[in-house]
């Protein structure tokens, strides 16, 4: 009996901000959208397998990991068995004249595939 290794067979990146308001979880999710938008899975058809089979691992980096709802960011992914872990990453521009940061996130998102 054989057995299934998960291998790596995507990896698309993207980036995302909050231009006003400072919000890491909306800047994080227009990543993760960002990035799923570069991607076609057709070659899931040709391998016959279901996107639900899929093992779908997403990293965000922002400047302030803990204000990242990873949950929220996992309940956005259409396919999978998703993870999302938030690290230290990203960017914030500051606005010298108020206290209302541009938060820069960025996304990326890797696709592991049971394969012989």
């Amino acid at each position: 009996m054989s057995t299934l290794t998960p291998k790596r067979v995507i990896l698309e990146m993207g980036h995302g901000n909050d231009l006003h308001g400072g919000d890491y979880t909306k800047a994080a999710l227009r990543a993760v959208q960002d990035a799923l938008h570069h991607s076609s899975l057709s070659m899931l058809r040709a391998l016959k397998v279901s996107p639900q089979d899929m093992l779908v691992d997403v990293t965000i980096g922002a400047q302030v990991p803990e204000k990242v709802d990873t949950a929220r960011v996992k309940e956005s992914l259409p396919y999978g068995q998703v993870t999302v872990r938030a690290v230290k990453g990203g960017l914030d521009v500051a606005d010298p004249s108020k206290a209302d940061p541009a938060v820069i996130c960025s996304a990326a998102i890797v696709v592991r595939l049971p394969l012989p």
